[in-house]
């Protein structure tokens, strides 16, 4: 990861003018403020990919992904369940939407962008094999049995689970993320690190220390919380955008997802660009699986508290393109070796994705 002893002044600033435009709401200063609120937006989430890479530098990997990781699914839990809270029963396909997003923004746009940029720098790329295979091992089980499964259960018609079988699927999920986190954390943690000598001299640069590391995770925490209010903000205006323009609320999911996942997309490019592909797909599947593995289970106590019916279930059309996402990625990720070519596959597959969300 990329030292950098001193935090410039604007990763500094950046995350407290997020939360100073969130205050300034109450003003109520007419339409021309959502620009300001695009722009502590973004200004939060390069704020976040900068202090991301301090912390993961010092951590080491593979916990410096992880924390990156688990940091913006939590965020994305708590956007979601806020605006499921605020919307009541007309947001029960918020969350499938949002989650499908997210594994299709990943798999198919974040990896292909990797893969493509990485494979035109360097030719060829390595990474370790059995890492990955365990990473899409588990986020294929826990994506069939959360999105494609509900449309064939039988006590209760799909797309939905009954709330015994939504209560079970949720342990399920989480057992599975659990199971992940111990693999890639504590028992196999080997099978995550970079291959030897591949990573280029920022890889070897000396770590920061403690005191930065601590100030940029606490920078960290306070730039995420301010992308997860500031999102919220701004989507009114990405419904009505939406629904002006005549697309279908899911991709109301799509721009959710997308901005929820902008700092680990950014921070994966980069250090993809870096010849760390390792690392770039760590942050990748591992944040697939995050989002999946937290926010089902969040989602389903919220559904069984509220008595509102959670959709899950993803539609035929969906389902043909989740599972050629899973296929290609067993494939284009299954020598351990990638070039330009697998990139620009997975990026095919997000253009279709993208095309037939919005003309279904």
């Amino acid at each position: 990861m990329k030292t950098i002893p001193t935090h410039p002044r604007w990763t500094l600033a950046a995350p407290l003018g997020g939360w100073l435009v969130i205050a300034g709401q109450r003003l109520q200063l007419g339409d021309g403020y959502l620009v300001l609120l695009t722009l502590g937006l973004f200004g939060c989430v390069m704020a976040a990919v900068h202090h991301a890479e301090v912390v993961a530098h010092r951590v080491g990997e593979p916990y410096g992904t992880l924390v990156l990781a688990v940091a913006v699914t939590a965020i994305e839990v708590a956007l979601i369940v806020s605006l499921m809270l605020a919307g009541g029963p007309a947001t029960s396909a918020l969350a499938r939407d949002t989650v499908f997003a997210a594994v299709m923004i990943i798999l198919n746009g974040i990896v292909g962008i990797c893969l493509l940029l990485g494979g035109s720098r360097f030719g060829e790329q390595k990474f370790d094999l059995y890492g990955v295979n365990a990473s899409l091992a588990a986020l294929a089980a826990i994506v069939v049995l959360t999105l494609v499964l509900p449309n064939y259960t039988t006590t209760v018609p799909g797309p939905f689970y009954s709330a015994s079988q939504l209560g079970f699927i949720a342990i399920v999920s989480l057992f599975l993320y659990g199971a992940f986190v111990f693999v890639q954390a504590v028992r196999h943690r080997d099978y995550f690190l970079p291959p030897q000598g591949i990573g280029g001299e920022d890889a070897h640069a000396s770590p920061p220390g403690n005191a930065a590391a601590l100030l940029s995770l606490a920078l960290l925490l306070v730039g995420l919380g301010a992308v997860v209010l500031l999102a919220k903000a701004i989507s009114p205006s990405v419904e009505a955008a939406v629904t002006g323009i005549g697309a279908p609320k899911a991709l109301v999911g799509v721009i959710i997802a997308a901005v929820v996942l902008l700092p680990e997309g950014l921070a994966a490019v980069r250090a993809a660009r870096a010849n760390r592909l390792q690392t770039s797909l760590n942050l990748a599947l591992g944040s697939a699986l995050a989002s999946i593995g937290l926010t089902i289970p969040a989602v389903a106590i919220v559904s069984i508290v509220t008595g509102w019916t959670l959709t899950l279930g993803i539609d035929a059309k969906s389902s043909v393109l989740l599972l050629l996402s899973l296929l290609v990625a067993t494939l284009s990720l299954g020598t351990g070796r990638t070039t330009v070519l697998q990139g620009a596959v997975h990026l095919v597959i997000f253009a279709v994705y993208l095309e037939m969300t919005i003309v279904p």
